[in-house]
């Protein structure tokens, strides 16, 4: 059996893991009453032990089983809260540059509508091809966003397109979408060019730029 590489959330980034600063973000937060961390069934004791004890987060709800996909372990998710849960906010564990102001903003428009993402306008242009790599489309780049998380939801909202999408075999990488699925309206919020998601190397690069610029 060889080495498997450590799994992105457990990277370190400075001090501590990736997940432990992201946590930390929700755990400090005003609005934040409980935190529901989306693990792999495998990941359960590195995650206790690596991630969530040393720290002492206060609000950590409960490790929850990840599901096959993002969507099912979402819904895994879902299924884990408290009933009188009024809004839930679905966060990518591997963007720890997310701030209070993002969370809040995002809530309050949820509030407002019931759906609300934060997103960044796109920079790039962006080009829709053909099966044959052929452009077929410029899309006028004043009207594209580049979707991030926090994605916040009335918790009845979301859970209606959940199952929804399970009735209908419907999976998509994005709640957003399954929402828009209801032919509910979601509303887009200012996010920050700086709340990256860490994937690749060269965003574990980027990352600690930001984080030492602090």
């Amino acid at each position: 059996m060889g080495h498997h590489p450590t799994k992105k959330p457990y990277l370190e980034l400075l001090d501590r893991p990736i997940l432990a600063h992201t946590i930390g973000v929700f755990d400090r937060s005003v609005v934040i009453d409980a935190i529901f961390v989306i693990v792999g069934e495998t990941d359960f004791d590195a995650c206790r032990s690596v991630v969530i004890e040393p720290y002492g987060f206060q609000k950590v709800g409960g490790l929850v089983p990840g599901g096959e996909t993002r969507q099912d372990s979402v819904f895994n998710g879902l299924k884990a809260l408290p009933h009188d849960t009024d809004f839930v906010i679905v966060h990518d564990g591997v963007r720890p540059f997310v701030t209070d102001e993002i969370i809040f903003t995002c809530l309050e428009a949820a509030a407002d509508c019931g759906a609300a993402v934060t997103a960044v306008p796109v920079k790039d242009t962006i080009k829709i091809t053909d099966r044959d790599e052929f452009v077929v489309d410029t899309p006028d780049r004043s009207q594209l966003w580049a979707v991030q998380t926090p994605q916040v939801f009335r918790r009845d909202v979301l859970i209606e397109a959940h199952q929804h999408a399970r009735r209908e075999q419907i999976q998509l990488t994005d709640d957003a979408a399954l929402v828009e699925q209801l032919g509910l309206k979601v509303k887009c919020v200012m996010g920050s060019y700086s709340n990256l998601k860490i994937t690749t190397p060269e965003d574990l690069a980027v990352a600690k730029t930001l984080i030492n610029n602090r």
